[in-house]
């Protein structure tokens, strides 16, 4: 089993803002994240990601729930192969769709997973950024305009892949490790009575993943929560070629 190669800061030695914003997570998920303690020996850098990450993530204008900017993170980092962040938003993923299901379909295989044409619209664009953005052209910003998106939403979508890669990149020199409590979370439907809960389950995830705000529950809940992956998306391994060397699947 890969190791972490970097030591995690003490949160007893860490400056008091950051110290202030790990114990604030840590109350409302019961644990702390690798990634916070990962990046709080380089004080700097952990502000400037937060603040870049909230800003992205958190953002309430243009037409991305929060539920599709984690699904962004989910399908791209899985091209990364990046264990870490496919996990640990993926978790987030699971609970903002109110799908225990998604966040494992999209990560193996996003062309045959159950989400909406739009959804594999926004990422087609995605991991074309992600895996050949010199190819981009205004043919893909009209694939994502016929599905409802703007050029803000455009930019939304390449900038958490951008900020993502860098993540992921980071996760793999460091030999970061999820927790293991991101493993369940999100797997067990809530009971529809079960509403203070499932916010409060959200606010966690959100706030386990990177976030100090406080998250909505944007994203609509799918159709049929109880339904079992398909045989094709259980046993499929990830696709490799971009989206335009597959003709837009």
């Amino acid at each position: 089993m890969c190791t972490m190669r970097y030591p995690m800061a003490d949160i007893a030695e860490v400056d008091d803002d950051i110290r202030e914003h790990i114990l604030a997570v840590s109350e409302k998920t019961g644990f702390v994240p690798n990634v916070f303690l990962s990046l709080a020996r380089r004080p700097d850098e952990y502000r400037a990601f937060f603040a870049y990450y909230d800003a992205l993530m958190e953002k309430e204008t243009g037409n991305l729930t929060k539920a599709d900017r984690e699904m962004v993170v989910t399908a791209t980092s899985a091209t990364n192969h990046c264990l870490y962040c496919v996990v640990a938003h993926g978790a987030v993923l699971r609970i903002y769709a109110k799908d225990p299901f998604v966040a494992d379909q999209v990560a193996l295989d996003y062309a045959h997973a159950d989400i909406t044409d739009r959804q594999k619209a926004m990422l087609d664009f995605a991991m074309t950024v992600a895996q050949a953005p010199w190819t981009i052209t205004d043919e893909d910003h009209a694939a994502l305009a016929a599905h409802g998106f703007d050029a803000e939403d455009a930019w939304d979508i390449a900038a958490i892949t951008g900020f993502f890669g860098l993540s992921n990149r980071m996760a793999h020199i460091a030999g970061m490790r999820p927790n293991p409590e991101f493993h369940l979370m999100g797997r067990t439907p809530r009971e529809p009575s079960a509403d203070t809960r499932t916010t409060e389950a959200t606010d966690s995830a959100a706030d386990a993943a990177g976030s100090h705000e406080l998250a909505d529950t944007d994203a609509p809940a799918p159709a049929d929560t109880q339904r079992q992956p398909s045989e094709s998306t259980a046993t499929r391994p990830p696709a490799t070629p971009t989206p335009k060397e597959a003709n837009r699947r």
